[in-house]
């Protein structure tokens, strides 16, 4: 049984269920559904099941590996295993793929096609966190590009083929910056090797370490939706089906962060000594940025994107802190905000079922008529805005802990990054009410449905419910006993139901998440203090009384019995 592989199993087995579909006996699309479901919980039961029985949170080293040959001429393997970087984004994967081909209940239009692309993006997923090869790693980032792009070209919204251009631009451009990169590393030296493991024990030289991360930093950026470099998110969010959104903010975004953690820091400790300091004004930007330009969004879904790429500024913070709990933080803001945003999207799906609009200010009122959906809309809200007890708030205090206790940045820049992202924690939660209002409210002038030109209620009606009791859609009223809005139904529930138990599990014990990787991030910290001794040693002034902590100059050796000074 320990000799089993798990994770090929893992990879290939949705990605074999997809090409078995067009076999399957199905005209209206029942079957398939059932079929890509029952394959998709199949996986994340093994993924399960091989962690519980095969992983050790205590090691941060590499597990469950697992090589066969490939093009052993070239250095190239398939090569894949698990660490704590890995593991839980795995899972996050696993989790969040199933609910959202659970959440395209409806999808009517070829469904064949969309459930087999769904379960090839469920392998590129995993396959990318579990890639040990880097080549492997980069056949697999290409791939899930195709289906992503294939998901929001046919079945998006009214500009789905501009927002699916955009996207497959954006990530195919940037990604040819992982494949010139992994070929300088792998042939750098006297070995050829594309191992992730081989090449962190080659020593490159600085000048290439700062070109190699920078290529590296806009290839992730991209993906992790850096400013400047995420303009592509809004209109994908904006014109991808709900299902897709929850990948695409669920799952998609924390492969550029797992791709800065595993790359850019392993591989190129010197180099991440040099940026960090970008990388930390970097991710205060993005969580003012974000929020701000939140409140000027009247869909939905783009504010909510909008509040994604704020959420990944804590990343950043994170991984630039040089601390164990801010390096920390930064995987469990990556967890909590892979289950908030999904959680989120899933349920502006939801609305948008019932209202067939994206538009704020044409759904005001609808919290009387779908009641459940409402509080479940809520309690994502409050997660995502950092209520003390929700995984939100784990997450963010912990990179605000890393970053205002870093002994390496000097005071001056880490009260400046402290106070930007604090600022942008205020600014969250006003945008976020806000939205609640527009959407299940509305503002007093659109609850008037007696000043409003097309209403379905005669005077009299209104005069005799009174107007607070109407339900104002648009330019649309109705009682609510009259309401054809259903509200949230049982499976739409449960889905719901999954993300947020997650989500306050996490909360009141972070440690669920924290234990699966905190072995690996503080290994990968200690390995950055190491670098920044070296770095402190050798160009003590770089940076000094700006970004880094002024450098106390190395002590004289004592002297000797008859040494002149």
């Amino acid at each position: 049984m320990m000799n089993f592989p798990w994770l090929t199993t893992i990879v290939l087995l949705p990605l074999v269920a997809a090409l078995l579909i067009p076999l399957l006996p199905d005209k209206d699309g029942k079957i398939v559904r059932w079929y890509a479901l029952g394959v998709g919980l199949v996986d994340f039961v093994l993924m399960c099941f091989a962690f519980w029985t095969h992983y050790d949170i205590s090691s941060a080293d590499f597990q469950m590996v697992e090589t066969f040959g490939w093009l052993p001429q070239l250095g190239l393997s398939w090569t894949v295993s698990v660490d704590g970087l890995s593991a839980p984004l795995v899972l996050l994967a696993g989790f969040v793929t199933t609910l959202s081909m659970f959440a395209a209940w409806g999808v009517d239009r070829r469904p064949r096609l969309f459930y087999a692309l769904m379960l090839v993006l469920y392998a590129a997923q995993v396959g990318v966190f579990v890639a040990q090869d880097l080549m492997l790693f980069f056949i697999m980032w290409e791939v899930e590009l195709v289906p992503v792009y294939l998901l929001v070209c046919i079945w998006g919204g009214q500009n789905r083929r501009y927002a699916a251009t955009k996207f497959l631009m954006y990530t195919a451009i940037a990604s040819i910056f992982i494949l010139v990169a992994g070929l300088a590393m792998a042939f750098s030296g006297d070995t050829i090797t594309f191992d992730i493991a081989a090449l962190r024990l080659k020593d490159f030289s600085l000048p290439l370490e700062l070109l190699l991360y920078t290529g590296l930093l806009i290839s992730f950026g991209v993906k992790l939706a850096i400013f400047p470099l995420h303009t592509w998110l809004p209109d994908a969010h904006g014109e991808a089906s709900s299902p897709v959104s929850m990948i695409l903010a669920g799952v998609l975004l924390k492969m550029g962060g797992y791709g800065l953690i595993r790359l850019n820091m392993e591989l190129l400790p010197n180099a991440h000594i040099y940026f960090a300091p970008v990388l930390a004004i970097l991710g205060a930007v993005n969580i003012v940025y974000g929020a701000l330009n939140s409140f000027g969004q009247t869909n939905m879904k783009r504010r909510l994107a909008y509040s994604s790429i704020s959420h990944m500024g804590f990343v950043l913070l994170g991984i630039a802190s040089f601390t164990d709990i801010g390096v920390s933080g930064a995987m469990l803001q990556m967890i909590s905000h892979g289950l908030i945003a999904s959680m989120l999207f899933f349920l502006a799906g939801v609305t948008y079922d019932r209202t067939h609009t994206m538009m704020m200010n044409q759904m005001g009122g609808i919290g009387q008529v779908m009641p459940r959906v409402f509080a479940l809309f809520t309690a994502g809200a409050m997660a995502s805005l950092a209520l003390p007890g929700m995984s939100g708030f784990a997450g963010e205090i912990a990179v605000f802990m890393g970053m205002a206790t870093s002994d390496v940045y000097s005071s001056t820049f880490r009260t400046a990054t402290v106070f930007l992202s604090a600022v942008g924690i205020i600014l969250t939660p006003i945008y976020l009410l806000s939205m609640l209002r527009q959407v299940f409210f509305g503002s007093s002038a659109e609850l008037m449905c007696d000043v409003v030109p097309s209403c379905d209620l005669s005077d009299t009606d209104l005069k005799i419910q009174g107007n607070e009791l109407a339900a104002c859609f648009g330019t649309n009223c109705v009682l609510p006993s009259d309401a054809k809005f259903e509200d949230a139904k049982p499976r739409e529930l449960f889905i719901a139901v999954c993300f947020l138990s997650l989500i306050l599990a996490i909360g009141f014990y972070p440690k669920l998440a924290m234990q699966t990787y905190d072995a690996k991030t503080v290994a990968v910290n200690a390995q950055m203090q190491t670098s920044y001794q070296q770095f402190a040693q050798s160009d003590a002034t770089t940076y000094a009384g700006s970004f880094w902590q002024a450098i106390a100059a190395q002590p004289k050796p004592p002297a000797v019995l008859g040494s002149l000074e």
